[in-house]
């Protein structure tokens, strides 16, 4: 396997990202209208906004992507980083990309002053959730929304 690289999205990496950004809407089952994604794109780009993404590459090829996010906490008095989502293209899985781009999040958080990272999956997502627990805490906490 070739060396991966991991490094923050540029406005010339859209359509390398945007077939990751749909593979994850499909994984999920889910469609996000164009709009929103165009919208989320112009973030990732805007140093002023919180929203930040990277890609895996390997031999000149995306490979894996992740999104994260900075905020605010009522907990600490320096921000923390939402793991929003993380997806490794098919035929890809089991090499170790997703444990890198989350330990890509775990040192951009750490040079921004992040306190943690953190994140959900879905119960489903066995895989995942195996690869979850060997570099992160499981605090137990279960989920609640309502859309508005």
């Amino acid at each position: 396997m070739s060396a991966i690289e991991i490094r923050p999205v540029s406005s010339a990496d859209h359509q390398h990202w945007l077939p990751l950004w749909q593979a994850y809407q499909r994984f999920y089952q889910t469609q996000i209208p164009q709009q929103v994604s165009d919208v989320t794109w112009q973030r990732m780009l805007d140093p002023a906004e919180p929203i930040n993404a990277a890609l895996a590459w390997e031999n000149g090829k995306a490979i894996g992507m992740v999104h994260f996010i900075y905020h605010r906490s009522c907990w600490t008095v320096e921000n923390s980083c939402y793991l929003q989502d993380l997806i490794v293209a098919d035929g890809q899985r089991g090499k170790g990309i997703g444990r890198q781009l989350i330990e890509h999040v775990y040192a951009t958080a750490r040079e921004n002053d992040c306190v943690k990272v953190h994140w959900l999956t879905h119960e489903t997502n066995a895989t995942a959730i195996l690869l979850y627990e060997r570099i992160a805490e499981r605090p137990g906490f279960i989920q609640f929304r309502q859309a508005l």
